[in-house]
């Protein structure tokens, strides 16, 4: 297994829809494998393909739940259905978010505190599960990778003035630019 760089706000593959998989062999496998080691090496919770450079429709997770479903897992062409989400202001204390691609911020965000996801596992099995609270959280999280979309592009105008200003001073926005986890020192400071 290897550790992939995990790309930065900015690189085109990060702002666009991935694609379907079709095809599960062992290309598919070892990149599954690598996102793992990857994600534990970067300690996240989650990972999307698009985050380490690749366009398909896949992420991982590492997530202890209370919800039955495995605490370490991976979606191949998920698909969510979510409840509603409240319009109610985030929460800074409680709502805040991440993310490994967007290194260093955390910004409040609502999410739904409900969903369903549906999909297939690396050797293309079917996969389904229930995920409530934190865990919700983090698979929404992931799937928006999926469509090109990071959670800074989902926050309030305040927040959103605040994570462009963050994007702005580190040189963000350009194509090209990564981080390594295990070299670099985390950006979260685990």
């Amino acid at each position: 297994m290897t550790v992939l760089p995990i790309t930065i706000w900015g690189e085109p593959v990060l702002h666009r829809r991935a694609s379907e998989v079709e095809v599960f062999d062992d290309e598919l496998r070892t990149l599954i494998d690598d996102m793992f080691e990857t994600n534990d090496a970067a300690n996240g919770v989650g990972l999307a393909a698009p985050q380490v450079g690749v366009g398909k429709r896949v992420f991982v997770y590492k997530f202890a739940n209370d919800d039955g479903a495995p605490a370490t897992g991976v979606l191949v062409n998920p698909v969510l259905t979510l409840s509603k989400i409240s319009g109610a202001l985030p929460d800074p204390d409680e709502e805040e978010e991440g993310c490994l691609s967007f290194p260093g911020g955390t910004y409040p965000l609502k999410r739904a505190e409900w969903a369903r996801v549906t999909g297939f596992d690396g050797e293309g099995k079917p996969v389904e599960f229930e995920a409530t609270g934190w865990f919700a959280r983090v698979i929404q999280h992931e799937y928006d990778h999926l469509d090109g979309k990071l959670y800074v592009n989902r926050l309030l105008d305040r927040y959103a003035r605040k994570a462009m200003k963050q994007a702005k001073n580190n040189g963000w926005g350009v194509p090209g630019l990564t981080w390594m986890p295990g070299v670099d020192p985390d950006p979260f400071g685990h």
